[in-house]
């Protein structure tokens, strides 16, 4: 089958048209091979970035119950394979969730990525986590297993890729894939906001892969993610402290309120039909003379007056995010430094937020 080399990695020798397989959400067409690239268009012409997520990393979960088995683990549906507007048929799906420790707080934030099956392929979904977690998450992933049928193996084979477009107003729009017979890509808008662009799983340089891509400075991507009040990975959700409700799981729809048991959902649920959150990560523009070496995790962000309004989580430069009570956040906020400085602290509510947050 087209899809077996990747659902088992692909084996050597066999990177012909026969073993190549293509997904992407564009529309079906040829695309001609001198669109631009890394070193054919210059920045400021292209229409995408392409940023190489080495951070990242591929769990396959493949085999007979790995739908059931990754259900009772985790917070979300899972992203079964099937068309969604403007894609192929055969095209992967994708969805957020997050693994929870049996008192309700993050382990590891994944993508998931739901493939589509063959006639004589098993149920196959792969796992994007942070690269830092991935022997933890693989042990938490076969501690679980006990007698279901499930294969939990690396997928090295394949890299993560962010694709974000140049201009705010490509966001919504399909990405085309260069057509290159012999790669082997998966494409499919980030679940989480449309504001994060799209997610590609390739073995190939992926700036050269999309239509009009370049290859993107890494700290520009998270300078964008913290911007948008995206976190990612275990600095910003640091495993066994964050909560998930408070890191805005449901606005990057990473839960579900509907579906059965899963490791750590009473607290979720029960504070969910509460409806009471009083913190939230916002993302947070700081301004001042930062600190050599930035502001450490965990340090306090305090009010006009000095009162505890929060914690610093993690950041790049002058923009991050930090868990603050949602009723400070309007009024004059900073960090006092170890050096007894003060460096002033701006948060935000991102756009794409519900309206009722607002």
């Amino acid at each position: 089958m087209a899809a077996a080399a990747l659902l088992r990695g692909a084996a050597p020798g066999r990177g012909g048209r026969a073993w190549s397989w293509r997904l992407r959400a564009a529309p079906r067409r040829r695309l001609g091979h001198n669109s631009c690239s890394q070193r054919g268009e210059s920045a400021g012409s292209a229409a995408w970035a392409c940023f190489l997520l080495d951070e990242r990393a591929l769990v396959r979960v493949r085999g007979p119950d790995s739908a059931p088995f990754l259900l009772g683990l985790l917070t979300n549906e899972l992203p079964l394979p099937g068309p969604a507007a403007g894609e192929a048929s055969t095209s992967a799906r994708s969805g957020y969730a997050h693994f929870l420790n049996v008192q309700g707080r993050t382990l590891y934030d994944v993508i998931l990525y739901g493939l589509p099956e063959g006639s004589h392929e098993q149920p196959t979904f792969l796992l994007e986590c942070d690269s830092a977690v991935l022997d933890a998450l693989q042990r938490h992933l076969v501690l679980h297993k006990i007698r279901r049928r499930v294969t939990v193996e690396p997928c090295p084979e394949l890299r993560v890729w962010a694709v974000l477009p140049c201009a705010p107003k490509e966001a919504g729009r399909a990405v085309l894939l260069q057509e290159k017979a012999e790669c082997t890509t998966i494409l499919t808008r980030d679940p989480r906001t449309a504001r994060m662009g799209w997610r590609l799983l390739s073995q190939d340089e992926g700036s050269a892969l999309v239509l009009g891509g370049r290859l993107g400075d890494l700290q520009d991507y998270h300078r964008h993610r913290y911007q948008q009040g995206v976190p990612e990975g275990v600095h910003d959700l640091p495993p066994g402290v964050a909560l998930p409700l408070e890191s805005n799981l449901a606005f990057m729809n990473g839960v579900s309120f509907t579906k059965g048991c899963y490791i750590g959902q009473e607290l979720t649920a029960r504070t969910h039909h509460m409806g009471v959150i009083r913190k939230r990560l916002f993302p947070v523009q700081l301004s001042g003379p930062l600190p050599v070496g930035s502001i450490a995790p965990g340090t306090s962000v305090l009010t006009k007056s000095g009162q505890a309004a929060g914690k610093y989580r993690a950041g790049l430069g002058d923009v991050g995010l930090a868990l603050l009570r949602s009723e400070k956040i309007k009024g004059p906020l900073h960090i006092r430094t170890s050096e007894s400085g003060l460096v002033a602290l701006t948060a935000s509510v991102p756009d794409w937020w519900p309206t009722s947050t607002k």
